[in-house]
């Protein structure tokens, strides 16, 4: 008798994906499955059968590109195809919806662990950020127990296959028409046990020590940057890799300069003389002192820009630009000479109105014209 086609029997097209045979089969699996068909387990088997067998081939890429070539043919086993597989009842079952869920059939499991990952917290100074800087840190961190080389037995004596899970490192658990599978709760998944345990690290295979470790800031780093240093965090179970370790920067504030990426800010007071008559001023910048000329009626706020004084990115790029906020300090602790002075300056500046105080009169024509709106 002709075989059915497998992509028929799953009710997919040729060109499905993996994950729709998957879905499918799923679907098909539950509704023929005998334990569910109790009125008519024979005829619901040997669909079931069929299905499985589908499946069985239809998501090996190697059968299934078989199987579209040469057809049933090319997986025949007596004709050097593939392999054929029986059904197995319940456990049958029990199999495939393992598959599916992620279970399946029971394996060796590998006791070996990678060690988990570490983040220190690195705080700098806004000038070992920008010309980066050699860190020692000190960290607390799992290293392999030097007694039993990682092991976790005593030495002389090693670990044994788990009792419980026969060194599979998980169980199964039947819940009704599903087959559940987790942790070995003896071995913690590892599928060894260990008899008589290591005095130094109590059977646990790793002990914690402090480790001083030397980290290379690249210059141009910023807040929320991270610098990974691999192999450099917890140790691995049962001699497994050791994980990585981030240094995570955060950059403390300065004194002076405000960062923005590639930028640098800061604010420089200039006295009311050189805000009016102009003048030269010493500029601090990261890399020294410049001059900056500051011209004649300098207004409060103005921006001026010192380009390649800022920060040169990390991952490569020209250097920001250092820009200088002027405020204009107003005198103060006047004496009494100085106070005339000052009042005879306004007496003869008052008379020039809008021409001396330009955004004064500015601002006064517009408060006059909202107030007249609001009258009007």
């Amino acid at each position: 008798m002709a075989k059915e086609d497998f992509y028929k029997l799953l009710g997919v097209d040729k060109n499905a994906s993996d994950a729709e045979i998957k879905k499918s089969y799923r679907s098909k699996a539950m509704k023929h499955h005998p334990d569910r068909n109790k009125d008519n387990p024979v005829e619901a088997e040997a669909k079931f059968k069929k299905i499985k067998e589908a499946y069985e081939v239809l998501s090996d890429p190697k059968k299934r590109s078989a199987y579209d070539q040469f057809g049933h043919a090319g997986i025949d086993p007596s004709m050097g195809g593939g392999r054929s597989s029986g059904f197995g009842g319940a456990e049958s079952f029990s199999d495939i919806f393992g598959d599916i869920f992620g279970g399946g059939r029971q394996q060796q499991r590998s006791n070996v662990q990678r060690g988990s990952d570490l983040r220190y917290n690195l705080e700098l100074s806004l000038e070992e950020a920008v010309f980066g800087t050699d860190a020692k840190i000190r960290v607390p961190v799992l290293v392999a127990c030097g007694v039993c080389n990682g092991s976790g037995a005593k030495k002389g004596s090693s670990p044994v296959i788990c009792s419980t899970c026969h060194g599979h490192g998980q169980v199964r658990m039947q819940q009704g028409f599903f087959s559940v599978q987790q942790t070995c709760p003896t071995c913690r998944g590892s599928g060894k046990q260990i008899k008589d345990p290591c005095g130094s690290c109590h059977g646990q295979g790793r002990v914690q020590e402090n480790k001083t470790l030397s980290a290379k800031i690249p210059a141009g780093v910023d807040t929320g940057d991270r610098i990974r240093l691999a192999g450099e965090g917890e140790a691995g179970e049962f001699g497994g890799p050791a994980g990585d370790l981030y240094v995570q920067v955060q950059v403390k504030e300065h004194q002076i300069f405000t960062r923005d990426g590639a930028n640098l800010y800061c604010e420089v007071p200039i006295s009311f003389p050189t805000a009016c008559l102009g003048g030269e001023l010493e500029v601090p910048t990261l890399n020294g002192k410049v001059l900056l000329k500051i011209p004649a009626e300098t207004q409060t706020g103005k921006l001026f820009r010192l380009r390649g004084k800022g920060v040169k990115p990390v991952r490569g790029g020209p250097a920001g630009d250092l820009l200088c906020k002027v405020q204009i300090e107003t005198p103060v602790h006047l004496t009494k000479e100085q106070k005339t002075l000052v009042e005879q300056l306004s007496e003869s500046l008052s008379g020039g109105g809008k021409h001396h105080s330009p955004q004064e009169s500015s601002w006064t024509d517009g408060v006059k014209s909202f107030f007249d709106k609001l009258t009007g």
